[in-house]
């Protein structure tokens, strides 16, 4: 098994979205020793906005493309190296203005590519990133999973549209909520999340068993 690891957070190591999704990577390859590691700091090593080099180079032929086209567009094909070898993806974001990190959001316009991961046929798009198991951990100052804030919400109704699209539905949500509710809050948040973490291990290893 291949585990790629995104991460997102600009909070550094006081980030409980990081801390969680870590935690869940590394529990899943303690489950598995021959599993492999990918990660990927968005925060460290940001991915470039796509800009009209990128949004030109993608339907340029590699042999006309400008020394700049080559470089935005082999950073994207980089990363989409990493997706499509990777059986396991762990995505990990703060809530961040009601949606994701800018950075988060990068990555998934470097990954959303026509004729690589979704193409258009007679009954319309087709997702071509099959068979991946997707985590999404996200964490949030308040409570957004239930209540009247639900339909504030646009980070997991947005991640589960677009990794849908490009072909990847099978999609678990771990979220640390709370966390702006004072030290009680966030210490029940971790526990909560840290109990799904394990329940996804647990499932994890009975499907592989069974495979």
């Amino acid at each position: 098994m291949s585990i790629l690891l995104v991460t997102s957070s600009p909070r550094g190591n006081a980030s409980h979205s990081t801390r969680v999704a870590t935690e869940l990577a590394e529990k899943l390859l303690a489950a598995d020793p021959s599993a492999k590691l990918v990660a990927r700091d968005l925060v460290a090593n940001p991915l470039p906005h796509i800009d009209p080099d990128y949004s030109t180079g993608i339907y340029t032929p590699v042999e006309a493309r400008t020394q700049r086209q080559a470089e935005v567009v082999g950073v994207s094909d980089a990363v989409l190296d990493e997706l499509f070898a990777a059986d396991t993806i762990i995505l990990a974001t703060g809530f961040i203005n009601f949606g994701i990190s800018s950075t988060l959001k990068s990555w998934v316009d470097h990954v959303a590519r026509s004729g690589k991961t979704f193409a258009y046929g007679e009954n319309g798009p087709k997702g071509l990133v099959t068979g991946k198991k997707v985590y999404i951990v996200l964490a949030s100052g308040g409570i957004y999973s239930e209540g009247a804030a639900v339909q504030m919400d646009h980070a997991i109704p947005y991640l589960r549209s677009v990794l849908g699209f490009i072909g990847m539905t099978d999609v678990e949500v771990i979220r640390i909520e709370g966390v702006g509710m004072g030290p009680d809050a966030v210490t029940a948040a971790l526990a909560k999340a840290s109990a799904k973490v394990d329940a996804a291990v647990a499932t994890a290893a009975t499907v592989a068993a069974a495979a």
